[in-house]
């Protein structure tokens, strides 16, 4: 081999050498997916959580008091459907019959639109109580249900419920009329909204199942039904729902939902202006608050 070879020879070697070093490094500043910017879809659903729904029920004394628990800021309501930067005012309404008693959770998106979100159906057996919490269809899908069993000793409202004499409470409240006590206040992110319903997710015992798991429900021995079952709000929601109507669709398709990133839900208009409301002052009798 002569000299001009043999120089030949190693130039090659070197130039491969270099290319392999190159092309390495290149591999290694090439972002992985998990270094991707991903855009997911946050739906209607992701603003109530219905497993905390089903522990925040077990700590008050009766229907009007859930309902305000209901809309505490700082609570575990983040639910937006219209979209006006604003958490949507959740109204509750009492039924049942002397073995189920429920509640009822609505909300007006709009005026005159009442758009049922989830029912919560309790069944006493002796010292326990069967709790079935179920998430309305076009918001959380078909068959969403949460179902836990507790004893009543830690059920404050089991007394209030079962009580004959009581009269079953009905929010009297509207789009645009609310109690005294309440103050609109803005969405969170879903990060921030988990991790204030943490506590209320970790400590629960439920689990989700498919079909209605009330005993009574189950056999047939119980026609119970939700006084708002079936009512959907034909426009007004533009949060992404998992199962609308076709006027639902028809309406979104006219009023596009916020594009929001992962970890963000309802985020607020640039708008500092809050919506006018109307409030109650009179002090409800038999009421366990009033007006401030």
């Amino acid at each position: 081999m002569n000299e001009n070879t043999f120089k030949l020879l190693i130039g090659i070697f070197l130039l491969f050498f270099v290319m392999n070093i190159v092309c390495n490094n290149q591999k290694k500043q090439t972002p992985t997916y998990g270094d991707i910017n991903v855009t997911t879809m946050v739906t209607a659903a992701d603003g109530l959580d219905l497993k905390a729904v089903g522990e925040l029920v077990k700590e008050v004394p009766d229907a009007e008091s859930f309902e305000r628990k209901l809309n505490e800021p700082g609570g575990i309501n983040n639910l937006d459907l219209n979209e006006d930067g604003t958490v949507d005012y959740i109204k509750v309404t009492e039924y049942g019959d002397s073995r189920i008693k429920g509640f009822s959770l609505t909300t007006e998106p709009a005026p005159g639109e009442i758009q049922e979100i989830a029912s919560i159906e309790i069944e006493k057996q002796g010292d326990t109580a069967e709790v079935a919490v179920r998430g309305n269809e076009h918001i959380y899908g078909h068959n969403h249900y949460y179902h836990y069993n507790t004893s009543i000793v830690d059920f404050l409202l089991l007394g209030y419920l079962f009580n004959s004499f009581h009269t079953p409470y009905v929010s009297p409240y509207y789009y645009g009329y609310y109690p005294s006590y309440y103050r609109p206040y803005r969405p969170v992110t879903v990060e921030t909204y988990r991790t204030r319903t943490q506590p209320y997710t970790s400590r629960s015992t439920a689990r989700q199942v498919s079909r209605n798991p009330l005993p009574s429900k189950a056999s047939g021995a119980s026609s119970v039904t939700s006084p708002n079952q079936g009512k959907t709000a034909s426009k007004g929601i533009k949060a992404p729902l998992k199962n609308p109507t076709q006027s639902q669709k028809s309406f979104q398709a006219r009023n596009p939902s916020k594009q929001v990133k992962s970890g963000g839900f309802g985020r607020s208009k640039t708008s500092s202006s809050k919506p006018t409301v109307r409030r109650s002052t009179s002090r409800r009798s038999g009421g366990s608050f009033g007006g401030k």
